[in-house]
């Protein structure tokens, strides 16, 4: 492959069983490589904070080369990524089939295992990514962990941030006392029997944030689908294993896929499309556990079934035409591009799915948010979040629209935070972002 060939991006099974994968000597090697091809590029300045750190070091050193850089130096690099993919999927020009084999995100994660291997591990954030555990915690006492985590609460917020590293000003997702999972049990819309795509059946994989945090992205992708046909139950045998992915954790995320895919593919013999509702957790179904289980072929079937919840509409839409009913929105979106959908490589989704209401007015944000799961909100990352998320924010503001969306809704909290902290004219006051399938629900008078 030539450098700026057409050929589609491919991705290598990670290799996490080969004892060469956290030999210390040959990732060194191999960072050594990357970041001279980096150096010699630049193409990644401004995607975020990883590359200006690569860059900066270099620069300062003694020969202005990578040859000067101490090798202890690469830490603050890795820790800087989000494992957004946004280098792999749009800007690296050497990204495998070309000969250089550039695969950035995987190698950070490759040096966060190694250190792992190496006892290397920091529990105030490990304790964060139990997703499972914590939603089951905080849902026995949600009024009083919300109140807890508000970052108006100037008693509790300063202790969490010295004893769990959660930066004080960082807005946390709120917990809900009873789980989409549970909510979906007594609350099943009736399904319109004439509409196009009567007869297909879902079952939503309901991802640990609908779960636990915000049931109403659930109810509301569930309503739209049943206006249109669709039959829906829904799933959670547990987490992803993104925020384990993270932290480099590859062993535990190999445990989540092999139990969650056995789960869900049972749905999958009974005839039902698998359904994602957040774009982290569908990247992770569809692409990230096949290369970490490539032989597995219970995984491998899994994401061949598997959709994301604003690609699933619009596949609707192409193939049987969507129900009646939708109206417009009345002052349009600013609509935030998520990393984790654009690295599904399905097209933009979300803006498509907008588009199908009536007079649609939507402005496109093609920006990182900063936010990067856990990461954004530690407190030796937030300001840094902040900086990164700063240009997402400003177009979002700049909009002007009467509604802000994200398919991630972290990403979209974050944006909102940004905004607050722009030195900017007139900017716009929004009390909440929104899932897209929150707002094509209202679209279709099946929200408020």
């Amino acid at each position: 492959m030539s450098e700026g060939g057409l050929n589609a991006p491919v991705r290598h099974p990670i290799d996490w069983n080969d004892p060469d994968f956290y030999d210390w000597d040959k990732l060194n090697a191999e960072v050594e490589r990357v970041f001279d091809i980096c150096h010699g590029c630049r193409r990644c300045f401004n995607l975020c904070d990883s590359f200006p750190r690569l860059f900066d070091l270099i620069d300062e050193s003694e020969t202005g080369e990578l040859d000067s850089v101490d090798k202890a130096d690469y830490k603050p690099v890795v820790d800087a990524c989000t494992l957004c993919d946004m280098c792999f999927m749009v800007s690296c020009p050497y990204v495998p089939p070309h000969e250089f084999n550039i695969d950035f995100p995987h190698l950070m994660l490759r040096y966060r295992a190694a250190e792992r291997k190496r006892g290397h591990v920091d529990g105030r954030v490990e304790q964060l990514t139990k997703t499972d555990r914590n939603g089951k915690l905080a849902g026995m006492a949600p009024g009083l962990v919300n109140w807890a985590g508000d970052t108006k609460n100037k008693l509790t917020r300063p202790i969490m941030e010295k004893v769990a590293d959660v930066h004080r000003e960082a807005d946390l997702p709120k917990f809900h006392g009873k789980t989409f999972a549970l909510r979906a049990k007594d609350d099943v819309p009736a399904v319109n029997p004439d509409a196009p795509a009567k007869g297909r059946k879902v079952a939503f994989y309901a991802t640990c944030f609908v779960n636990y945090n915000n049931p109403d992205i659930g109810a509301a992708a569930r309503k739209v689908l049943a206006k249109n046909g669709v039959e829906t139950e829904v799933v959670y045998p547990s987490c992803c294993g993104m925020p384990q992915l993270e932290q480099g954790d590859i062993e535990k995320v190999a445990e989540s896929a092999r139990r969650v895919s056995a789960e869900l593919c049972e749905w999958v013999d009974k005839g039902y499309d698998i359904v994602a509702l957040t774009p982290s957790c569908a990247l992770m179904l569809k692409f990230e556990w096949p290369l970490i289980l490539p032989d597995n072929d219970t995984v491998k079937k899994l994401s061949q079934h598997t959709f994301d919840i604003t690609e699933y509409v619009v596949d609707i839409a192409k193939k049987e035409g969507l129900a009646e009913g939708l109206g417009t929105l009345e002052g349009g979106v600013a609509l935030h591009m998520a990393c984790h959908a654009r690295a599904q490589n399905i097209g933009a989704k979300a803006a498509e799915m907008l588009r199908l209401m009536p007079e649609a007015d939507v402005k496109v944000v093609e920006r990182c948010s900063g936010h990067g799961g856990s990461w954004g909100v530690l407190k030796e990352n937030f300001d840094t979040a902040i900086k990164v998320g700063r240009t997402a924010a400003r177009q979002t503001a700049q909009a002007g629209k009467a509604y802000v969306a994200s398919e991630c809704p972290l990403a979209g909290q974050h944006i909102l935070q940004g905004i607050d902290r722009l030195q900017m004219e007139n900017k716009p006051e929004v009390a909440r972002s929104y899932h897209p399938i929150e707002l094509f629900a209202k679209a279709y008078g099946l929200a408020d």
